[in-house]
């Protein structure tokens, strides 16, 4: 069930205070409007992992064992390569992280605001 324009509206504040507050844990949920998805990274993480995944099979039909495992490691690093994501929004992230005791408390104060009054619409 999509989410209704009030929603969605709510829930982009709640993102943006998120961010604000404590950015190193709002980047380690990947919810970060700054980084995206590289095609460039996704395809040549594939490449690399339909190369590993040949070397793989090499190693395995002619039992040596050193290519079967070189082929998994290429295999396992093209994943990693084709998931990471580019992004600008990491480098201003770890001076803040000090400070996020008080305006953590103020952002818990305003969803607990915003669910008494929920409460009381719901009555």
């Amino acid at each position: 069930m999509p989410l209704s324009e009030h929603e969605q509206k709510l829930l982009e504040q709640l993102e943006k205070q998120l961010h604000e507050d404590d950015p190193k844990f709002a980047n380690s949920m990947g919810s970060d409007p700054g980084r995206t998805w590289s095609t460039r990274h996704l395809v040549i993480g594939v490449l690399a992992a339909l190369a590993g995944i040949a070397l793989l099979l090499v190693g395995v039909t002619t039992q040596i064992i050193i290519v079967g495992v070189l082929g998994f490691v290429v295999m396992g690093g093209g994943v990693y390569f084709a998931t990471m994501r580019n992004g600008s929004g990491g480098k201003g992230g770890s001076p803040s992280a000090g400070k996020s005791g008080k305006p953590r408390s103020s952002f818990m104060s305003s969803l607990e605001e915003r669910w008494d009054e929920r409460r009381r619409d719901d009555s």
